[in-house]
């Protein structure tokens, strides 16, 4: 009887499991695999040669235009002098590169999070269904996505970046899911009693009101995806996680510590950019109400 004890002699398979799954789904399935890759491709492809070849100064104009508008000119400057910085420590076609990646991730993250937020926000099924898949998405280690990302989309920048949507979409969907569910029922119910129908209560009155808690959630997705795509280096991405990785193996610290302060740097300025996005959005509807 206590020899089920014995965790040497009774093992769970788990890891055969895992790995028969991998490779029934690479057998069968590979065309799909790369049909999905295909779109994340293109659209990372399109955005990384735009900033390539934009010049620094064109980019600079355009960042601290972008930032002066959703934020302050305080938060402009500096992104230009963290631009800056970064082109001065030999970074930049790096940084742009990172960049392209994370605006990439956060795209497909928003086109499939906040229908799946709406969804959830609709029905408390699907948010039973859903939960525990976000809850695993959240917590497992961002290097366990690596090898069946590999295994799937073969590696490269491209696998960096499903691999970052994947571990950065469920802030978005979690928040847009509360937004829409913190709206006061009373806001809903006058909706209603007006002769509003479903579809216009959702996109008039409830996506507004919750506008801000889902931009809270596209900050978290963008923070999350810069992490990401750092790490994504492991697998033949491209950008400022190379010169950090490089570091490592081969001991140049001053290399990995110019690489790890340009990552600090933009996802300060990403960071304070969507911050006051969302804030905006707040003072906004206090001043309406």
């Amino acid at each position: 009887m206590l020899d089920i004890f014995n965790f040497k002699e009774h093992i769970i398979p788990m890891e055969k499991w895992v790995a028969g799954a991998v490779d029934w789904l690479v057998g069968n399935y590979r065309p799909q695999f790369q049909a999905v890759k295909w779109p994340v491709e293109q659209t990372l492809n399109g955005i990384n040669w735009v900033l390539q070849i934009v010049p620094p100064i064109i980019f600079l104009i355009i960042l601290f235009a972008i930032a002066w508008r959703l934020s302050s000119w305080k938060v402009g400057i500096f992104g230009v002098i963290t631009f800056l910085l970064a082109g001065y420590l030999g970074m930049w076609e790096e940084t742009m590169t990172t960049l392209a990646m994370v605006i990439s991730a956060v795209v497909f993250c928003v086109i499939v999070g906040i229908p799946m937020g709406i969804i959830a926000a609709r029905s408390d099924r699907f948010v039973a269904f859903i939960r525990p898949i976000l809850d695993a998405m959240q917590t497992t280690p961002a290097f366990v996505y690596l090898v069946p990302v590999v295994m799937l989309f073969s590696i490269g920048t491209v696998a960096g970046v499903i691999a970052t949507i994947i571990f950065a979409m469920p802030p978005i969907i979690r928040l847009t899911n509360l937004g829409i569910r913190q709206v006061q029922s009373d806001v809903v119910e006058a909706a209603k009693s007006f002769g509003a129908t479903p579809n216009q209560i959702l996109w008039k009155v409830q996506f507004p009101l919750a506008l801000p808690t889902i931009m809270a959630g596209l900050n978290q997705t963008i923070m999350m995806s810069l992490s990401m795509v750092v790490i994504a280096a492991l697998i033949g991405a491209g950008g400022l996680g190379v010169p950090v990785f490089e570091g490592l193996n081969s001991l140049r610290v001053g290399l990995a510590f110019i690489g790890g302060l340009s990552i600090v740097l933009l996802a300060m300025v990403l960071d304070r950019i969507t911050q006051s996005l969302g804030e905006s959005k707040r003072i906004q509807q206090r001043d309406e109400s």
